[in-house]
């Protein structure tokens, strides 16, 4: 029962708009396109996503594969499937499984193979960590060394090769979010160790944006968990954001307008910016309970922080009409998603699948072209 409250608190929430009085950033622009859907009905949340052998690869993550909720007493179920997409203009394959089925951890892309780490299931969080390759047609799974803990809903970006985790939950019925930062150098393969390394000096969380520019880590907003005045568990969003530098430590940031929980991750690098798309912000959290199918969706925003003068902008909105077909889904046309990746494919940003209101996934697999 804990579990499941706590998997509302990661389903059950809303998004608005940000202030018109933030600055919109009017010197890049947005082509918004699809590739194929994910070959399953409802899609997916929680997916691991990157490129190998050329590929777009998802593998895992969860859903309800009756078209249910929580509330309606369906269950959440997490898949080991590993999908595949050689072309933009091709199909998605089948093209194997994970070693258990696996979702919300964190998945990188480096030296023709992506990396996946951590995340749950329905028996619980793992520290596990493999290696995935794919090379005509075939799939290969290779383990590599575990986590120094299980954790799920952590974020991860690599800067300089060394793949940085940040933040998570440790087991389902954490009373709170981790506060941890661990790195690993991956270029030295099956001799790698996860170092265990100084947190930033803000409060735990979990489904924070993390991000990678210039040499430094960066860590935007997330969730902590507490005990309401009923002794039931409650989100507290974050806005706070820092930047770690390797051998000089964390330093704060500017603060974000509002929380971006859960927004696809790692945020992008473009020239001196880092872009966050959507998120969540929790201005709904409260009510979402109650709205159910009638939850509007998520923020459409698209927030940039300038690595240089440290300053917060919007620099445009997702497009929300992108192809919308609802045949066979009957929430196709919802756009945008939580609980998703940013994946650099092909010279597209590619969001593969993901949750467009609570408990309800996408097949949809958007992309964007930047324009300065």
């Amino acid at each position: 029962m804990q579990y499941l409250k706590i998997l509302l608190l990661i389903m059950l929430t809303s998004t608005t708009t940000f202030s018109d009085a933030q600055t919109l950033n009017k010197n890049q622009s947005f082509t918004w396109g699809e590739l194929p859907a994910i070959p399953d009905k409802f899609g997916f949340a929680g997916s691991f996503s990157g490129v190998t052998g050329g590929a777009l690869i998802v593998a895992g993550g969860a859903n309800f594969p009756d078209g249910g909720a929580p509330w309606t007493g369906s269950k959440k179920v997490w898949t080991d499937k590993v999908f595949a997409l050689d072309k933009t203009d091709g199909e998605w394959k089948l093209v194997g499984k994970l070693p258990e089925p696996m979702g919300y951890g964190v998945a990188v892309s480096i030296d023709g193979k992506m990396i996946c780490v951590g995340g749950s299931n329905e028996l619980g969080h793992s520290a596990k960590v493999y290696a995935i390759s794919y090379h005509k047609g075939e799939l290969h799974i290779e383990k590599l060394r575990d986590l120094p803990q299980p954790l799920a809903n952590m974020s991860g970006a690599l800067v300089k090769g060394k793949l940085y985790i940040a933040g998570g939950l440790a087991k389902p019925d954490a009373q709170e979010a981790a506060s941890v930062f661990y790195n690993i150098d991956l270029a030295k393969g099956d001799k790698a160790t996860w170092n265990v390394l100084e947190t930033w000096p803000g409060e735990p969380r979990m489904l924070a944006v993390a991000g990678s520019c210039s040499g430094k880590f960066y860590l935007f907003s997330g969730t902590n968990l507490f005990k309401n005045a009923a002794g039931e568990l409650e989100r507290k969003y974050l806005t706070d954001a820092f930047s770690y530098e390797p051998g000089k430590g964390w330093k704060k940031l500017t603060s974000l307008p509002k929380a971006v929980v859960a927004a696809p991750g790692p945020a992008y690098a473009n020239g001196n910016s880092l872009l966050v798309f959507g998120g969540d912000d929790g201005s709904l959290a409260k009510q979402a309970a109650g709205l159910k199918e009638k939850h509007p969706g998520f923020s459409d925003q698209i927030l940039a922080f300038n690595v240089k003068t440290k300053q917060w902008s919007v620099a445009g909105k997702i497009h929300k009409e992108i192809k919308a077909d609802a045949s066979s889904n009957p929430n196709g046309s919802i756009w945008p998603a939580v609980t998703s990746s940013l994946v650099m494919w092909n010279n597209l940003l590619v969001f593969p699948s993901g949750e467009v209101r609570p408990a309800i996934r996408t097949p949809r697999v958007i992309t964007v072209t930047i324009h300065q």
